[in-house]
């Protein structure tokens, strides 16, 4: 599992001209579900995120995690994070788990993260073709892999 976190002060997701859900200061986080992840990927990431130290504090060090700020997160299915660019020019996405899968381990990632104690999470709408605004502030960008984390 791949997630790639914007620090934000706001962001949105729109749906075929309707706005689904918004947040102001947090995470954007750009989820891809691949093929062989479990619900431990789910949780290792989501207890990364809600705890990584990634928010300025007082001296402006980044020193604060989204659940010391009481930041929200808008959490977005993108299976594209999973695409293999190692040959030709055409991506492939033979490695993103199958929608069915993927999709239960984007709601189970976005119930862990809510467990972990993120309070305001919003969500995109899996599987449609979305529209997603954000003003990233610093910029600060982190990818995380679960294999990784897993080590």
């Amino acid at each position: 599992m791949k997630a790639v976190l914007q620090r934000v002060t706001r962001a949105s997701v729109t749906v075929e001209g309707e706005r689904i859900s918004a947040i102001d200061g947090g995470l954007l986080i750009l989820l891809g579900v691949a093929e062989g992840d479990t619900r431990r990927d789910a949780e290792v990431l989501a207890d990364k995120i809600a705890n990584l130290r990634i928010f300025s504090d007082s001296d402006d060090k980044m020193n604060l995690s989204l659940l010391t700020t009481g930041g929200s997160a808008l959490v977005v299915s993108q299976f594209t994070l999973c695409a293999n660019c190692v040959k030709g020019r055409r991506p492939d996405f033979f490695g993103a788990a199958k929608p069915d899968t993927a999709n239960e381990l984007y709601e189970y990632f976005c119930k862990r993260i809510i467990d972990a104690g993120v309070t305001n999470v919003g969500k995109g709408v899996f599987g449609a073709d979305m529209k997603v605004e954000l003003l990233n502030d610093g910029p600060v960008t982190i990818i995380l892999d679960s294999g990784e984390l897993k080590k």
